[in-house]
């Protein structure tokens, strides 16, 4: 196995990212999860571009949005638990980059796109989401929760 060496303050920046990327997960499952009138399916609607089809026909049928609502919120949890505490850190970033990836190309922002749900700001191409998922990415590429999380334990390996 490969030791992964990094400065302190770059494993201060990857571990600082990692930390509060897991708590937007986190809190956003926990406020979906806390609200028993939350459902995915004005988001599903209100989805432009070329999916629109698929996220209106996920809405569409009451069983197929209660397990999109359930994956959601779940989902979201997970990951943020994941990068907060450093546990399996891979499959949380990747199940971020997943969630996030669903989130961008049901709502892009893209010129002649309009949504009913209102947005932030005025975004072209990059919005939070891309980036966020671009923070993932850069946390799939330089783990830290095998220096500094539940993974360093959960992941030791014996010396030969």
């Amino acid at each position: 196995m490969k030791v992964i060496s990094y400065h302190r303050w770059q494993l201060t920046a990857l571990v600082l990212l990692r930390v509060l990327t897991g708590w937007h997960f986190l809190y956003e499952g926990l406020v979906k999860l806390i609200n028993p009138d939350w459902s995915a399916i004005g988001y599903l609607l209100d989805s432009s571009w070329i999916f629109e089809g698929f996220f209106h026909s996920l809405a569409a049928n009451p069983g197929v949005l209660g397990v999109v609502d359930f994956l959601n919120v779940w989902g979201l949890i997970l990951v943020g638990l994941g990068l907060i505490i450093g546990s399996f850190t891979r499959i949380a970033t990747l199940g971020g980059i997943i969630l996030l990836t669903f989130y961008y190309v049901s709502h892009p922002p893209f010129l002649n796109l309009e949504y009913v749900l209102p947005s932030e700001g005025s975004y072209l191409i990059v919005n939070k989401t891309l980036i966020e998922l671009v923070a993932l990415w850069v946390l799939y590429l330089f783990p830290t929760g095998s220096l500094i999380g539940l993974d360093k334990f959960l992941f030791r390996r014996k010396k030969a």
